[in-house]
């Protein structure tokens, strides 16, 4: 049985809209979607969960696949009576809604994949994630942090924002962060299953990721059937926190092609 989810259930009160599902990235838990919880909880269901390994979800050690947090998130709407909906993941949680899409795409209405890539690890990308996890399981999660804040957020991206990733990265359970970089490293490749969706989709993407860079979200854009790219400037692998504002705009725009269900 999936382990039950911390996570937040804001909103909708006496809304008809499509309740929102947003999935974090890795190393970092729900409250990296503050900005949007605010800006869209006056006029919808914005259900933001804690991934398993995550925030306040319980640790499972060992090796969580992308499936197995598909099937949470699964469980979890269950759980809140949640049938159909709008679904937006942020790196590791774009490719976790990828494969929610692959598992249950009757149940999404609207994909939002961000700062995200969709083809399988390389041979090299499963060393180094395997060595990271053991590296995570070894050292903390301090050092990696300090490493990588500056890839995750732009140099340039405002102190208060930084603080925010870095805490979240700290933060994050060592055994958490590990089970998922050795399940991210088996991931199915999802660029087939791109060509096949069925339902409205918004790339985003910051102009300075390094990670997921712009030619990553322009491929996805063109397998995507429909879709919409947005290229979120001054912004690295973090645009919903980076460029609030902007990245809030634009997932209004989109969330307004959905007619109350």
């Amino acid at each position: 049985m999936a382990p039950f989810l911390a996570y937040e259930d804001k909103g909708g009160v006496g809304s008809t809209a499509l309740p929102l599902v947003l999935i974090h990235g890795h190393p970092f838990d729900h409250t990296m979607w503050d900005p949007q919880i605010a800006a869209f909880t006056p006029s919808r269901r914005v259900v933001v969960p804690d991934l398993r390994g995550y925030g306040a979800s319980p640790v499972i050690p060992g090796i969580t696949p992308l499936s197995a947090f598909a099937e949470d998130i699964a469980a979890l709407l269950d759980e809140l009576d949640i049938g159909t909906f709008l679904l937006a993941g942020l790196s590791m949680g774009g490719q976790i809604a990828m494969e929610c899409y692959r598992q249950f795409p009757e149940r999404i209405r609207g994909l939002v994949l961000a700062d995200t890539f969709p083809a399988a690890e390389t041979p090299d990308g499963k060393k180094a994630r395997n060595d990271m996890a053991d590296r995570l399981l070894r050292e903390g999660m301090r050092g990696y942090a300090d490493e990588v804040l500056h890839k995750m957020v732009a140099p340039y991206a405002d102190a208060g924002v930084a603080e925010h990733v870095r805490r979240m990265m700290v933060s994050t359970p060592p055994e958490g962060a590990a089970a998922a970089l050795r399940g991210r490293a088996e991931r199915p490749d999802y660029r087939d299953l791109l060509t096949r969706v069925t339902v409205p989709a918004l790339v985003v993407v910051g102009a300075d990721d390094e990670y997921t860079p712009v030619s990553d979200a322009e491929a996805m854009h063109a397998a995507l059937p429909d879709s919409t790219l947005h290229v979120i400037g001054s912004a690295a692998h973090m645009p919903n926190l980076e460029r609030a504002e902007e990245f809030n705009d634009v997932l209004a725009d989109f969330l307004a092609r959905f007619v109350a269900h």
